[in-house]
């Protein structure tokens, strides 16, 4: 299990090391499972899990996790996965990047709000769902949506924000 080394100065990495702690009391907890009743998992189904690890804003990891396996008491399978995705902004416009392999654009269903974007696909072989929450508002008549290679790819612009104006104070 890794180990933060502790120190007196503010680390830039702090809290990075419990986030790989926690990686792997599921890891574990997934294996001992897996192998007792407790986890049984349909044979010949197909199970996926995963995550994906960036810096957040304010410097400490942020951990998305994807697939079709739900981690609790009973580890449960789905038959919807959930797809990697991926949230950057710039300062007009939120992308979301999402993996969808084996479907055809046609099959995705994009639904947007000013605060999130809900990705659903539901054909008999591939099942997929998520819904992600923006980082801005957004515009939901202003969207483009581009699908290549199992990568789906949407572009929101950011709502402007309504400058408010500044009051001048004298200190006394």
């Amino acid at each position: 299990m890794f180990r933060k080394k502790k120190r007196d100065d503010d680390d830039p990495f702090d809290g990075f090391f419990e986030e790989f702690s926690r990686i792997d009391e599921i890891m574990e907890e997934l294996m001992k499972n897996m192998f007792s009743n407790k986890g049984r998992i349909e044979m010949g189904k197909p199970y996926v899990y995963g995550f994906s690890m960036k810096s957040g804003p304010n410097g400490k990891p942020v951990i998305n996790e994807f697939g079709n396996v739900k981690l609790g008491d009973r580890p449960t399978v789905s038959n919807e996965r959930e797809p990697l995705v991926d949230v950057t902004e710039t300062e007009k416009e939120v992308i979301i990047t999402a993996e969808l392999p084996g479907v055809s654009k046609g099959d995705i269903d994009l639904d947007v709000a000013e605060d999130s974007l809900e990705i659903s696909v539901d054909t008999e072989k591939k099942g997929y769902h998520k819904v992600v929450s923006l980082p801005d508002k957004v515009k939901t008549d202003d969207v483009n949506a581009s699908y290549n290679n199992g990568i789906l790819e949407v572009k929101l612009k950011k709502e402007k924000a309504s400058k408010k104006e500044g009051k001048k104070v004298k200190i006394k």
